[in-house]
């Protein structure tokens, strides 16, 4: 089974993939279009130069990859997505042969941690726009809403959580998952040294977050326009 994962940036979506990986079943791959992402719209965000020269760029040859052979020849291969990567142009009828889930964050708890590690963020840059109509189209495709799971829930109750998104993928859930050795990870993005120190140091997942953050009226004006988008897939969350 080819799993992919949909969420914006900053929705606990490397501590999911490190969740994945923990079963032992499972190969990953960390946001297989991010050059491809990079290369084709020019913008900048940290390690731009590296990230390209590391990935594919080609985006017909990413869609294809992720389809198959599972790499290892494990029977799951969970891809880690960025909705912002699926930037008009870039053909998505891949996604048909995939298993797709959608890993939903509160907008003022996504504002509030992408603005510790990249200023100024655009409403385009942390992906609720993209995930929401990327969940029409493959709705649309599917004939049925997809799996849509809360890292609040994951944080919350990681166990039950975690039982309940592998049962809606019709896979056994094991506790494996709830744990995974600190520091990096050999399957980490070669963008892991500026995103990935808070997850570094974990050995599972966090505890229930508190108060959502007090943002700036910028950041909040952010999450006013985000937050549509997130309460209609939150509203078929498992």
């Amino acid at each position: 089974m080819n799993i992919a994962m949909w969420s914006g940036p900053r929705n606990l979506s490397t501590a999911l993939m490190y969740a994945f990986a923990a079963r032992g079943d499972c190969t990953v791959w960390d946001e297989p279009f991010y050059a491809a992402y990079l290369a084709a719209t020019g913008i900048d965000h940290p390690m731009r130069d590296a990230v390209i020269a590391a990935g594919e760029t080609d985006p017909a040859k990413v869609a294809q990859t992720c389809l198959g052979p599972v790499p290892q020849e494990r029977p799951l291969w969970y891809q880690k997505h960025m909705t912002l990567h699926m930037i008009p142009g870039f053909d998505r009828g891949f996604i048909r042969g995939l298993t797709n889930v959608f890993l939903i964050r509160h907008p003022a708890r996504v504002v509030a941690s992408y603005t510790a590690k990249r200023e100024n963020p655009s409403l385009m840059d942390i992906g609720f726009v993209q995930q929401s109509q990327l969940f029409d189209q493959v709705a649309d495709w599917a004939g049925q809403a997809p799996i849509v799971v809360d890292s609040a829930d994951i944080r919350a109750q990681p166990a039950e959580t975690l039982a309940r998104l592998c049962q809606a993928l019709g896979i056994a859930f094991t506790p494996a998952m709830l744990h995974w050795p600190p520091g990096p990870k050999p399957f980490d993005g070669v963008w892991e040294p500026h995103w990935y120190n808070a997850v570094h140091k974990s050995s599972g997942f966090d505890e229930p977050e508190g108060p959502l953050p007090t943002l700036t009226p910028a950041g909040q004006a952010l999450v006013d326009q985000a937050m549509p988008h997130y309460d209609r897939l939150a509203a078929r969350k498992i």
